[in-house]
């Protein structure tokens, strides 16, 4: 059995030395979780701990370089972990870390998404959909959607910059505004000709 005789700080972790030889650099909360010592002998269980805490150190990574630029679902996050090729248990253990360090939160999520989607004129069913391609659940959705602007008002703003007409209220109807924000806005379109 190998006897860890040096840990060393090196750029980017710590260098872990085997019986006076460098064995292998790694992250700083790596060896502080798993409470790694000199002088401790490395056998086969203290081992399969170490890689267990390298597994979770490096999905803990992956998320966090995925949420370093932009909020994302839980359903995202997981699905960035998973083409990683990060295992199931890990995935979720993983996930809850980060929702209870508020790095994940479905309901913010939506409520950006929701604002942003808004902003680029984009009508409730076509949010609620977007919303939950992302997997976000049903109730963060609605509440979402139910803190936004009224729908009436968002297709108002829409034909206001575009002019009424059949194109508009076209446009209206492929951005997800229903019917009876699209006639409210657009007005009687069936006569413009």
């Amino acid at each position: 059995m190998a006897r860890v005789s040096a840990l060393r700080e090196r750029r980017g972790g710590v260098l872990v030395e085997l019986d006076g030889e460098p064995w292998r650099t790694l992250p700083v909360d790596v060896v502080a979780r798993a409470l790694l010592r000199v002088g401790e002998e490395l056998d086969r269980p203290r081992l399969r701990e170490l890689r267990r805490e390298l597994r979770r150190s490096e999905a803990l990574s992956t998320a966090t370089r995925a949420l370093r630029h932009r909020d994302l679902s839980a359903h995202d996050v997981e699905a960035r972990l998973e083409r990683a090729g990060v295992g199931s248990r890990e995935r979720e253990r993983t996930l809850e870390t980060l929702e209870r360090a508020g790095y994940v939160d479905d309901a913010r999520f939506a409520d950006r998404r929701a604002q942003a989607l808004a902003g680029r004129a984009w009508g409730d069913a076509a949010i609620v959909a977007d919303l939950e391609r992302h997997g976000v659940g049903q109730e963060e959705r609605a509440a979402a959607v139910a803190a936004l602007e009224p729908e009436r008002d968002r297709a108002a703003l829409v034909v206001a910059a575009r002019g009424p007409g059949r194109r508009t209220a076209a446009y209206l109807a492929r951005r997800g505004f229903d019917a009876d924000a699209v006639e409210h806005a657009a007005g009687p379109i069936a006569e413009d000709a």
